[in-house]
């Protein structure tokens, strides 16, 4: 990301934070804006244009845009203001501020907790994940396929996400995309999300204990997602973006393996 998309993509977010009522339906608003400037080279290229005077911009936003909520044009006008450092960092930048909508329009969700479930079932299912990847399949029935598997089962916040996202991949693998929309919806939270692996699952009083000590590691709120992992065979590795605490045994019988061979 480059230094200019970060101010833009900054500025943004604070227009958002500053929007009154917010909700899902700014958010599919959004989504549809990032899908429509995404599909169309020639709207992105006008809408990041910097030798064009954000006026200009502006005024593109209300001729396409014009049938949108006022939450979701003042909030499009910002980020055209704003310099970006290419077009696509400039449509990622929309559909960021889509997911962040949907965390802010229902705040009791477990919207990365859901993230994380679909994304194991994906990874635990290459046909859906080559599915939902291929180019072959139309994005109307790429979101058909993610309805049917997620109706009754997730929030509306995390299924209008994962439907979206699948949409308009933009040569990124699904999980990819996940992933990023987990840690922009940890970020709209304020807080950082460690994914545990274990041998077993977690009880309840496990997981509040874990969750403490992570939080006075990290001084913030942690969110956790728990993976079972067999070959960890006890014991515990967390990991944080890139930060790995490793107590499972299995590292523990790697590293006296290496001893005994050196």
């Amino acid at each position: 990301m480059g230094s200019a998309t970060t101010q833009a993509l900054a500025a943004s977010i604070q227009t958002l934070a500053a929007a009154k009522d917010v909700t899902l339906d700014t958010a599919r608003e959004l989504f549809a804006a990032a899908h429509a400037v995404g599909d169309s080279s020639q709207l992105s290229g006008a809408l990041a244009d910097p030798a064009a005077p954000a006026a200009a911009r502006q005024n593109v936003v209300t001729a396409v845009f014009g049938g949108l909520s006022a939450n979701t044009q003042a909030v499009l006008k910002t980020v055209v203001s704003e310099r970006w450092s290419n077009a696509d960092e400039l449509v990622d930048g929309i559909d960021e501020l889509a997911i962040r909508a949907s965390t802010i329009a229902d705040a009791g969700a477990d919207i990365e907790g859901e993230l994380f479930g679909f994304s194991r079932v994906v990874a635990a299912n290459p046909e859906l994940e080559l599915a939902l990847g291929s180019r072959l399949g139309g994005q109307d029935a790429k979101s058909a396929l993610v309805d049917r598997l997620l109706t009754g089962t997730t929030s509306a916040p995390a299924a209008l996400i994962v439907s979206s996202l699948v949409r308009q991949p933009r040569e990124r693998r699904i999980r990819q995309l996940l992933n990023r929309a987990m840690r922009i919806v940890s970020d709209q939270r304020d807080r950082v999300v460690a994914t545990v692996y274990s041998a077993s699952a977690l009880s309840d009083a496990q997981r509040a204990r874990l969750g403490e000590a992570l939080s006075r590691r990290y001084d913030g709120q942690v969110a956790l997602n728990v993976v079972i992992d067999p070959t960890i065979i006890g014991g515990l590795r967390v990991q944080i973006a890139d930060d790995v605490i490793d107590g499972s045994i299995s590292a523990r019988l790697a590293d006296l393996r290496q001893k005994l061979a050196g």
